[in-house]
């Protein structure tokens, strides 16, 4: 057994959907799911039930994520069509703002241009009040805003970013016009970054067949063109982020005597990335590196989170294995990958010095985690 030791990965896309949808994931699940990943820093998305986008409702997230979570958690507030921008008072609070301007699972999608204009202006004004961005070394600054948006509403929201200021990331990118459009703002000069998930680099519109709705996601598989286009432009991508998003068997019509008609959108991914990448790692198109900057340095400079000290991941990365709906973490108990060989297995991992994963096994206690920018501070 080969053994190595990696710094605990940060992913910057998940939805533990609490609270409202708790029978699909929780703080505790998900937070266990991440640590078998061998993610220590998860940035939990804000479509909830009631979605993020109040003061009252991301202090109120906060303190239940604080009761439940093992590994450290950051908060998204997300703009809504009638509540708007009410989340500006606790935006520092927030680890970024998500703004939904495509096809998505819950009721943030912002509608309207004017509105659109509206939620950049006031982020670059709460901005510029506190002194600037994270990622501009502005420790008491705001996040980057992070949208969904596909087809022609990248270009727009470049367009808003180029206007206010304001630093953008893009969220799934899947398609070969999106990555390409990426790539074409970053050497203009746009302040842009953008991820990508594993279900996109692994896996194409040609699975579906074989999937049926455990490939159902938002931004939907792509071509094997999309996908060879992400590869062929790996320098462009700044993260690996999971879109960690899980729905039941049963709401995803699996197994059952009458299946909906309208399954939602979405995969748990949070335990199967690492051992993913590691695999591409294994066969040569990717470097060791490549995981360690995409998963670790560059989401803690995007979104401006501090290193976590004595914090480690031990993987065996001489283990080979199929990946199985058995023995997950998550609480819906599926990946889109079952079957999958894979390389590379997490043995341990260490968070701030204690043991809180051993082979299989969550060893940390519930609340032991952190929830990130003082969301869940006394009096805030």
């Amino acid at each position: 057994m080969a053994t190595i030791r990696l710094p605990g990965l940060v992913d910057a896309h998940v939805h533990l959907r609490e609270p409202g949808y708790e029978y699909k994931e929780d703080f505790l699940s998900g937070t266990a799911a991440a640590l078998a990943g061998g993610v220590t820093t998860v940035l939990d998305m804000p479509n909830t039930n009631p979605p993020t986008a109040t003061p009252d409702r991301l202090i109120e997230k906060a303190r239940l994520a604080a009761a439940k979570v093992v590994c450290d958690v950051g908060l998204f507030v997300g703009a809504t069509n009638t509540e708007e921008d009410a989340y500006l008072p606790v935006a520092h609070q927030a680890c970024a703002l998500k703004i939904y301007v495509s096809d998505t699972f819950g009721s943030l999608r912002i509608d309207t241009l004017s509105l659109l204009h509206r939620l950049f202006r006031t982020w670059a004004e709460q901005a510029a009040a506190r002194g600037g961005y994270r990622s501009q070394g502005r420790a008491d600054g705001l996040g980057p805003i992070t949208v969904h948006a596909e087809e022609l509403m990248l270009p727009v929201c470049l367009a808003l970013s180029r206007i206010y200021e304001v630093p953008l990331h893009i969220a799934h990118v899947s398609r070969r016009s999106e990555i390409e459009l990426i790539r074409d703002a970053k050497m203009r000069g746009f302040t842009v970054t953008c991820e990508v998930t594993p279900h996109h680099l692994f896996l194409s519109a040609e699975d579906l067949a074989q999937l049926g709705a455990r490939g159902d996601m938002r931004p939907r598989l792509a071509s094997p063109d999309d996908v060879a286009a992400l590869w062929e432009n790996l320098a462009v991508v700044d993260l690996f982020a999971t879109d960690h998003a899980p729905h039941t068997l049963a709401e995803k019509g699996i197994d059952v005597v009458t299946p909906p008609q309208n399954t939602p959108p979405g995969v748990p991914g949070l335990e199967t990335m690492l051992p993913l990448l590691l695999t591409a790692v294994h066969g040569g198109r990717l470097e060791l590196e490549d995981v360690v900057a995409r998963c670790v340095t560059n989401p803690r400079h995007i979104y401006g989170l501090a290193d976590q000290l004595d914090t480690w991941v031990e993987v065996d990365v001489d283990a080979v294995y199929e990946l199985a709906n058995g023995g997950l973490h998550t609480r819906v108990g599926w990946t889109p990958f079952a079957g999958r060989a894979v390389r590379g297995r997490v043995e341990r991992v260490y968070l701030r010095g204690a043991c809180v994963y051993e082979q299989g096994q969550v060893m940390a206690q519930p609340g032991s985690g952190q929830v990130l920018f003082g969301a869940a501070a006394p009096g805030t």
